[in-house]
């Protein structure tokens, strides 16, 4: 156990590495000539150290976060926010059927095949477990309660979206594929060298089985696990191609010019599905480049031409500015002025479970 002060020091430092690492902002730390994680020839967004793009690097220093740090407007978040659903999913399904765990956590059930996004069930997300932002309603779906789970897809190192000690429980229990995106495999491998992982690049893909691919997309972010790590580890969005039709998962993003919306939409066709982020994006000046807020979110589901939305990424891990529920408000407002109607695009608790025609 840690002497008092070191606790209280080391808790500090967590808060700041939620706040460099999760609040969707890349910060100029001390600049490295070796990419710890990933060794590969220099791309079109791979500079031989850090990856870039799409779009201009966006990455923030440190008096625009001691701006966002000291500038007020951070609303209080309750001890708890429970959802009304809870789910206990069947062991297979022709589909789809999509549950959101929490946060960015989802199962999809499709063409047979259980298929797990970003999986968190720690209680914080955080590099330590005493300190960083904590979650406030309990995931949607017990761990117990899992099917046999297939395929998990990672999207990028933060740490609300690589939790490496639940990726790891999940390779324990049944060895499911695991995919990600360049250089993250080092860092599962860092936590537990058992597990085996498909590393790809922006637009390459992976068969799921089933009849199911993931296609791996750019995205408007960055990643980091550390404050001298930043962009060292690929992100993007997925595309699965399946039986029952096409479903897009956006990750986190920012929503840039629209392209990588409409690129989707063009190559893979309309989505049946699309799983978009909706929460921490204020203040908006500082998360805009990274993180959609609801009304861009409802313009990338429509450069998308996708025929159902889910909204996730918000309601369970506070990150940033917004009041817990302000994301679900927003969505409203912005479908409202889009006039679009509010079942097609559902701001999502932990739990609910979206299937067509529900």
């Amino acid at each position: 156990m840690l002497p008092a002060m070191n606790r209280r020091s080391v808790g500090r430092i967590a808060s700041a590495a939620a706040v460099l690492t999760l609040g969707g902002v890349g910060y100029s730390a001390v600049a490295r000539s070796r990419n710890r994680y990933y060794d590969g020839p220099v791309s079109d967004h791979f500079d031989g150290v850090r990856f870039f793009g799409p779009g201009p690097v966006t990455d923030r220093g440190l008096l625009d976060l001691a701006r966002w740090q000291v500038g007020g407007g951070r609303e209080a978040w309750p001890e708890t926010y429970p959802s009304p659903f809870v789910d206990t999913p069947p062991e297979r399904s022709a589909g789809p059927r999509v549950t959101l765990v929490g946060h960015a956590t989802m199962l999809i059930q499709v063409a047979g095949r259980n298929i797990l996004t970003d999986p968190i069930w720690s209680e914080r997300a955080s590099p330590v477990r005493f300190a960083g932002p904590r979650r406030v309603n309990p995931p949607g779906i017990g761990f117990e309660d899992l099917p046999p789970i297939d395929a998990v897809l990672i999207t990028h190192s933060h740490y609300d979206h690589l939790d490496v000690e639940t990726v790891a429980r999940l390779w324990g229990r049944n060895a499911p594929k695991v995919v990600a995106p360049l250089g993250n495999d080092s860092i599962i491998r860092a936590y537990d060298d058992a597990v085996k992982v498909d590393v790809l690049d922006w637009g390459q893909s992976v068969g799921l089985g089933g009849g199911i691919a993931a296609h791996l997309e750019p995205a408007h972010h960055w990643s980091a696990r550390g404050i001298n790590d930043r962009r060292m580890a690929l992100w993007g969005a997925y595309v699965l191609t399946t039986p029952a039709g096409t479903i897009y998962l956006a990750g986190d993003t920012g929503y840039g010019d629209g392209e990588t919306f409409r690129s989707v939409r063009t190559r893979f066709g309309a989505p049946r599905v699309a799983a978009l982020p909706i929460g921490a994006y204020e203040p908006r000046w500082f998360m805009q480049p990274q993180h959609m807020n609801p009304a861009d979110a409802v313009q990338a589901f429509g450069d998308l031409g996708a025929e159902q939305a889910l909204g996730i990424h918000w309601g369970t891990f506070q990150l940033t500015n917004e009041k817990v529920d302000q994301p679900a408000t927003d969505l409203a407002a912005a479908l409202a002025e889009a006039e679009i109607a509010p079942d097609r695009f559902l701001a999502m608790r932990p739990g609910q479970v979206w299937e067509p025609g529900e």
